[in-house]
């Protein structure tokens, strides 16, 4: 039996009552409704859905602003990865002519 089983049962089984009290109307057959209750029912979908699309809207917009400082992050880094790439580079030639100076310097001799 693995090691995490054990603890998650203990963790679980006190509250086992709760959740299949909670998850039993779900499964239970329902009486006839009259037309009365099924217009309030039809009434709270689209409100709910109403709602859902209010919050679709705002995800929508957080996501917008996220992508676009993700956008301004990367031409950021971008901009630093080719400035240290110059600098490498400005450094890499600055040894290599410190190099042949000291080989013809050695030579020299």
């Amino acid at each position: 039996m693995p090691s995490w089983l054990l603890p998650a049962l203990k963790a679980v089984l006190p509250h086992l009552g709760d959740i299949v009290s909670a998850a039993k109307p779900a499964f239970t057959r329902r009486k006839p409704e009259s037309g009365t209750d099924v217009q309030q029912q039809i009434a709270e979908l689209q409100a709910a859905a109403s709602q859902n699309a209010e919050h679709v809207k705002e995800l929508a917009q957080q996501l917008q602003s996220t992508v676009t400082a993700l956008e301004k992050s990367a031409e950021l880094a971008d901009t630093r990865l080719k400035r240290a790439t110059v600098i490498s580079a400005v450094a890499v030639s600055l040894s290599v002519a410190a190099l042949l100076v000291a080989a013809f310097t050695l030579l020299r001799l």
